[in-house]
């Protein structure tokens, strides 16, 4: 055993894991600035250690145990079959979500102001505005394409290249800001610049389409967003913090698919990842937690077993679910901020997160069994609360709880700067944590 960097908690990963983690975790947010390459991410992986896509338009058949995953959008289920089709008898199962807190392109967006050419932003999600403002900024997301004969289809775009600017009122025009702070009207002040209003005026579904090499009238919708072009580091005196965007929530999503990768699958039992879109936002899409994609998922898996629908219902009174999404650290800088017995310490272990009010679905239950298996695997865990006034966000646990009735715990991963455009943990956590996943998927 040795001491993971920056804590004196005994941990069971050494430096050598922890920097092929780090690496390869780098690897896979660099590769995914939105939700829908965040499943062309994944699903890539999935391809690589085995798995075979299933289209959900189409009916399963029984047959031998396998590797299957299927995809919508910006949400991804994958699963590892029985071996013995009408021998399941429970599912093990773990949730992230691929969406993060961004500035999303309007279906109209272009806009002139005093000379500048714009780009029409709407927020998404609890964006941290002030972490957008003066960052070179790229797009990406998803383009709505037809062609000649009207058929519709969809691909993925991506521009890496310094495209948008939100420039920051100079402070001799903004006196009060070191006084007062910095507010900001997200309608007035976070319009992105991205040119000036010269002879090329193409507007921006023009532009799009040169750089695509299609004909702007080919284009038919597009869901595009904007994303940090600073890559993910590890920094600190002793590199043992984390740096990046979108750690919440792709380093959950990229811990759930490493897990289910290695995980050992036990009899009668079947591990299944999920990865939802638009946890930011609520979770009531067709992507999201709230709706119907993970439980008819999982129908379809139990019939094409040759399980009845109350066996299938049997099996779910049997499963657990884990809830992985960023918990939030003690802040160096605002620790009157936090309930002050239960601090929270990057590369402390992972976080068991609680709330009575039920914003998390962590209960007693399900609390003893994570607490259980991280004393088997050797890795310690922490424990957040909010305090009583200030109340705490929420994630995909207690959506899943309740659609699914069964027990499900919310853990993830302590960092500092959540939601903001750049984000922090501990290099050791994330290693834990995908051994701790990779234990609960394969445990009985």
């Amino acid at each position: 055993m040795t001491r993971a960097p920056g804590t004196d908690r005994v941990s069971l990963v050494s430096e050598r894991s922890i920097d092929s983690h780090i690496d390869d975790l780098a690897t896979f947010i660099s590769a995914s600035p939105s939700p829908f390459h965040a499943v062309e991410t994944a699903a890539n992986r999935l391809k690589t250690a085995g798995f075979t896509e299933r289209s959900a338009t189409e009916r399963w058949k029984m047959g031998p145990a396998g590797r299957s995953y299927v995809r919508r959008g910006g949400a991804l289920v994958a699963w590892i079959d029985a071996e013995d089709r009408l021998d399941i008898e429970r599912f093990r199962i773990v949730g992230a979500h691929t969406d993060s807190p961004n500035l999303r392109v309007r279906p109209k967006p272009d806009h002139v102001s005093v000379g500048f050419r714009q780009l029409g932003v709407e927020i998404y999600g609890g964006v941290l505005l002030n972490s957008w403002l003066d960052r070179d900024l790229g797009l990406s997301g998803r383009i709505g394409l037809t062609d000649p004969n009207g058929l519709v289809s969809f691909t993925n775009f991506r521009w890496d290249e310094p495209l948008l600017r939100i420039p920051q009122l100079a402070i001799h025009l903004d006196r009060q800001v070191s006084t007062e702070g910095l507010r900001l009207d997200p309608q007035q002040h976070m319009i992105p610049v991205w040119g000036l209003d010269d002879a090329d005026n193409r507007p921006f579904a023009h532009w799009l389409g040169d750089v695509m090499g299609v004909s702007p009238d080919r284009i038919l919708s597009w869901d595009l967003m904007a994303h940090d072009l600073t890559g993910p580091a590890r920094i600190g005196r002793d590199r043992s913090l984390f740096a990046s965007s979108r750690i919440d929530n792709l380093l959950s999503c990229h811990s759930a698919i490493t897990a289910l990768v290695e995980c050992v699958q036990q009899p009668q039992t079947i591990p299944v990842v999920c990865l939802f879109d638009h946890e930011e936002v609520g979770s009531e899409s067709s992507t999201g937690a709230a709706g119907s994609f993970l439980p008819a998922i999982l129908e379809r898996i139990a019939a094409s077993r040759g399980l009845s629908r109350t066996d299938w219902l049997t099996s779910l009174q049997k499963s657990l679910c884990v809830s992985a999404d960023g918990a939030h650290a003690t802040h160096p800088n605002y620790p009157n901020r936090h309930e002050p017995d239960h601090n929270i310490s990057l590369n402390g272990g992972p976080v068991l997160k609680h709330n009575v009010n039920t914003r998390y679905a962590t209960d007693g239950e399900g609390a003893a069994y994570v607490r259980s298996l991280a004393n088997q695997l050797g890795i310690e865990l922490q424990d957040f609360v909010s305090r009583n006034d200030i109340p705490c966000g929420s994630t995909i646990g207690p959506v899943t709880s309740a659609q699914l009735g069964l027990t499900t715990v919310d853990i993830g991963v302590a960092q500092l700067s959540m939601h903001s455009a750049r984000e922090l943990c501990g290099a050791a956590d994330t290693a834990l944590f995908t051994d701790l996943l990779a234990g609960f998927l394969s445990a009985k």
